[in-house]
């Protein structure tokens, strides 16, 4: 006899005897109760005692009524001994009250979350503060087992123990010992003979073991899972019109040592069914013409269930649009298994057509009502319409300030045809610091803090402030963005801005020149339909950029003074001859009738200033801000220095982003990055020496083009991972030493293939990926060559993290150049508040 049988027992034992003995251990005769006294009560009130006792003053009580007495104090549950004592006319009640349950303790459980083994244990009534009841012990014990053999684990061990404490208290501990799943070795289907066992199990979750299994857990039995693939079976025939089609018996065999399962599902097919009369009939509300538009089913074809759900949901969402928010479309089959022909008929009951009472968002606890209402397609007091929830949905999971968003229609009491919509959103962190970290042996640590705050002070409005301060570069800017300047939704942004570049050729793997930059700007969004906007703004900025003789390339000195002119060298000096810093400076070689010239340094400064122009459309249909499963993203974007800029040029760009789900599990990625600069004017008629992809000049004269400040760059965990930051591209070699300067191009070309699996963890912010992203920078069209595209694979994980989004990324260059600078390991991460 096992160790659970046994306790059972023990148990049933002992209750039998504490509801029996007591009422036999009476020995008094019948008598009127006067007054009734309890006693051996600690935490339970006399009041709770007096509630359950079928006695009260005034009564008889013989022996039958003290036994009904001392049962029913005990199917309570609240005490372990009842006795009744008599004291002349008062009835004593004498009772053992049950330990109350100090702490409950469970370990070892890793694949059931102690969460969600809690809510088991309080639905028997196994809690902290409850009575503690041997019963609910055991009763626990076995609904654990049964969840883990469901999970596939046969070998799971449950161990529960009880501490004893003071004051009538017990500490729970449970010990589980899981053990490994059971895998499925063999899954066989019998008496198939039309399809192919591949083909039906394609979509199945259970598998036997295969090269996945370690991500997908499909070789891991579970009766609930077998279930439902034996559904997907059912459906398979089903919709290619096998409407006689059975699953007859299902065995599942384990081995001796419960670690094998083998599944075998015996079947019959039947005959393929065609379609017989297809009619709509019901209150139809449209005209019946209108309702078969929706029907997917054509009367001579081949019977599909699929089919015929897809007509009935298309008609209940279209009678669901225009307010029948409780329409129902019942197909009724006729089924002539002679001929084997069914006939459907689409019954419709629309219901009572249906306004929005009221609009209520609940768990906004930071963010103003109003921002989620301008979001709403449902309006109130306008009829229900499914799809316009559905389309405000959508629209609030793209603010980004919200990580759950569900949508409630209830019924408004007494009021049929009215419903209320209930907006539970669960707030994330809308504010966001980015932190940058790098470390170079030569300059040590790069940081960099970007502060955005997307819903700001629950307004919907965005203010970011960014701040960088390294070795080579101090960069400062604030901007501040209104979403909805006009309750139409014309969104109205500012943008302020300085920074301060100081490359040397270790830094940021850029040319070396100095470029300090203020820029101010306005900015204005307006949207033309759901998924369509267009954009414009307008800036000025100022570019103060010092180049060195010797230390910043050639080509980029070369351009300026073509385009702009020369510029005087500076700083001057005087050559100290005698290496003595007492001596005057312009005349240290003690001839007094001589003075010392004064030396040129080799640097220059050009001041270039611009009005820009930019002006973009974008079409965005994604399902969600930060983690996209489905929808397109476009953007086209023009900007073109406006004529009687010191320079005058223009800039073309088209990003785009499609996500497709492949499966529950899966989702598919393309993406395209192209951008396109040259130059017009006055500055295209300007000469400049041409160079090739390596920087090496060309003698041949050529219209001046993109300002190199202004060049397309590739590289790093945001274009083409597995290169470092900006290296992919033209570069400049110094004769001197053979060093290179990553010079960037007028033409990018880039993209990516990634593959999400975003159920691989539980945390919904948390998506592992594997991606192939390509490209490369030229110096204009006639340079591009396919061949010349860089290539790499990888994987990558993105983690919406409590400190902030952080991802990492290991990718392994495919086609590559030996002089292209390769890093694996990429990773950025930041914070949020």
């Amino acid at each position: 006899m096992t160790r659970p049988t046994v306790r059972r027992c023990l148990l049933s034992i002992a209750l039998a005897a504490a509801l029996a003995g007591p009422a036999h251990a009476q020995n008094y005769e019948a008598f009127q109760v006067a007054d009734i006294r309890v006693e051996g009560l600690q935490r339970i009130s006399a009041g709770t005692v007096f509630t359950y006792l079928p006695v009260e003053r005034g009564d008889t009580l013989d022996r039958s009524r003290s036994g009904d007495a001392i049962r029913a104090l005990f199917r309570t549950g609240f005490f372990s001994d009842v006795r009744l004592e008599r004291q002349g006319d008062i009835l004593v009640v004498v009772v053992t009250e049950r330990p109350a349950i100090n702490s409950i303790t469970l370990t070892g459980n890793k694949d059931i979350k102690t969460d969600d083994l809690m809510v088991g244990l309080r639905s028997i009534g196994l809690a902290e503060g409850e009575t503690y009841n041997p019963l609910n012990l055991d009763r626990i014990t076995q609904e654990l087992i049964r969840q883990y053999n469901n999970r596939g684990k046969y070998n799971v061990s449950i161990l529960p123990s009880v501490s004893n404490l003071d004051r009538n208290r017990v500490d729970v501990t449970i010990i589980i010992e899981e053990g490994k799943a059971a895998r499925i070795r063999d899954i066989n289907i019998v008496g198939n003979e039309t399809f192919i066992e591949e083909d039906l199990r394609e979509t199945w979750e259970s598998d036997t073991s295969n090269w996945l299994s370690w991500y997908r857990r499909d070789d891991q039995y579970s009766r609930e899972k077998l279930s439902g693939d034996l559904e997907k079976l059912s459906n398979y025939y089903l919709d290619r019109g096998y409407v006689d089609f059975n699953v007859e018996s299902t065995q599942v065999a384990i081995s001796p040592d419960k670690r094998d399962i083998f599944v075998t599902a015996n079947v019959a097919e039947g005959e393929v069914y065609t379609i017989g009369e297809v009619k709509v009939s019901g209150d139809t509300i449209l005209p019946v013409e209108e309702m078969e538009k929706m029907l997917f089913v054509r009367e001579g074809g081949t019977f599909s269930r699929a089919r015929v759900e897809l007509s009935t949901d298309a008609m209940i969402a279209l009678l669901g649009n225009i307010g029948y928010a409780f329409a129902q479309v019942n197909p009724v089959p006729d089924i002539d298994r002679e001929n084997r022909v069914v006939g459907l008929n689409f019954f419709v009951e629309p219901g009572p057509r249906v306004q929005v009472r009221r609009i209520v968002f609940k768990g906004n606890t930071g963010t103003a009502d109003e921002v989620l209402r301008r979001e709403m397609r449902q309006f109130e007091g306008a009829w229900f319409s499914q799809a316009a929830v559905d389309r405000s949905k959508v629209r609030l999971q793209r603010l980004g300030f919200f990580e759950e968003i569900d949508i409630e229609t209830p019924e408004v009491a007494g009021a049929p045809d009215q419903v209320d919509v209930v907006v539970n959103v669960k707030e994330r962190n809308s504010g966001q610091f980015t932190f940058g970290l790098g470390y170079q042996q030569t300059f040590g640590l790069i940081t960099s803090l970007q502060l955005v705050q997307n819903n700001f002070l629950g307004t919907g409005n965005r203010v970011s402030i960014a701040v960088q301060n390294n070795s080579f570069s101090k960069q400062y800017s604030i901007g501040y963005t209104d979403p909805y300047f006009t309750d139409s939704g014309i969104s109205v942004g500012y943008n302020l801005s300085h920074s301060d570049y100081s490359y040397s050729r270790q830094d940021a793997n850029l040319a070396q020149y100095n470029n300090a930059v203020s820029a101010a700007e306005i900015l204005a969004g307006i949207p033309l339909t759901e998924t369509d906007s267009i954009q414009f703004s307008l800036g000025i900025d100022r570019n103060q950029i010092t180049t060195q003789d010797g230390f910043t390339p050639e080509p980029l000195i070369q351009y300026l003074v073509s385009t702009l002119g020369d510029r005087q060298r500076f700083p001057q000096f005087h050559v100290d001859d005698d290496r003595d810093p007492t001596t005057p400076p312009d005349n240290d070689d003690d001839d007094p009738t001589t003075t010392d010239p004064l030396q040129t340094g080799g640097s220059r400064q050009w001041n270039v200033n611009a009005w820009r122009l930019q002006t973009g459309w974008v079409r965005d249909s994604r399902n969600d801000f930060l983690l996209p499963t489905r929808g397109t993203y476009h953007r086209i974007n023009a900007e073109i220095v406006l004529p009687g800029s010191d320079l005058e040029y223009y800039k073309l760009g088209y990003n785009f982003e499609h996500y497709i789900p492949l499966a529950n599990w899966l989702v598919m990625k393309f993406g395209v990055e192209l951008g396109y600069g040259d130059s017009y004017g006055d500055t295209a008629d300007a000469l400049c020496d041409s160079f090739d992809t390596e920087g090496d000049i060309i003698t041949t004269t050529t219209n001046c083009g993109l300002p190199f400040f202004r060049n397309y760059y590739a590289g790093g965990p945001n274009s083409i991972r597995g290169f470092e930051v900006n290296t992919v591209g033209p570069t400049y070699q110094f004769a001197s030493d053979g060093f290179r300067q990553p010079i960037g191009g007028s033409l990018k070309t880039a993209g990516t293939i990634e593959f999400y699996f975003p159920t691989l963890f539980d945390n919904r912010g948390t998506r592992l990926s594997a991606f192939i992203d390509y490209g490369n920078v030229y110096n204009g069209f006639e340079d591009w060559e396919a061949k010349t595209l860089r290539i790499s694979t990888g994987v990558a994980l993105q983690w919406e993290s409590p400190m902030g989004p952080i991802q990492i990324s290991y990718a392994l260059p495919i086609q590559r150049e030996r002089s292209d600078q390769v890093e694996r390991l990429q990773f950025t991460f930041g914070g949020s508040f």
